[in-house]
């Protein structure tokens, strides 16, 4: 390597190590929420509409694109069909760019979840079982929701905490 080429490298690696990532796309400003927001996303995000937030109502993650799961959880009965948007799709739609989503609940419980998670799986984050709006007292109204019977790795007692229901907020760490 040439002693120019080395000075290239070692100037664009201390721009990522002072800078962050490269940006993969401008960062862009969200459409604003018209409806009762239900999902705070924060921290690593270019896409924002809410100063530092991104800020969804139900509508704005619909718009998203929606995916149904046919799975059984530790806390229902058989199999259940939950539909909502692909955890991997909302951390495009916001530009993010860290590796673990804290997920946070109305009741403040919490789970750090590796972005490899919502790589390797169609994990979704759903808003509806059966058809029914998920409600407070049902695990709404947003369930993070793994395609357990598709994946045997994912029916370890270690995944469950990470199906986080309640989620009101999401932090890109």
């Amino acid at each position: 390597m040439s002693s120019r080429s080395a000075c290239s490298l070692a100037a664009a690696l201390l721009a990522v190590l002072l800078l962050g990532p490269p940006a993969a796309a401008p960062a862009a400003a969200l459409a604003e929420p018209e409806g009762r927001v239900i999902l705070t996303v924060s921290g690593k995000i270019r896409n924002r509409n809410g100063g530092a937030d991104a800020r969804f109502d139900r509508a704005m993650l619909e718009r998203i694109g929606e995916q149904d799961l046919r799975t059984t959880t530790p806390w229902t009965d058989g199999k259940q069909t939950f539909r909502g948007v692909l955890v991997r799709d909302l951390l495009a739609a916001v530009g993010a760019w860290g590796d673990t989503v804290h997920a946070i609940a109305i009741n403040d419980y919490s789970y750090r979840i590796p972005v490899s998670d919502f790589d390797a799986y169609p994990v979704i984050l759903a808003s509806r079982m059966n058809g029914e709006l998920l409600r407070i007292r049902e695990k709404g109204p947003l369930w993070i929701i793994y395609p357990r019977d598709e994946f045997p790795e994912l029916r370890e007692k270690a995944v469950e905490p990470r199906m986080v229901w309640q989620v009101r907020a999401l932090v890109i760490e």
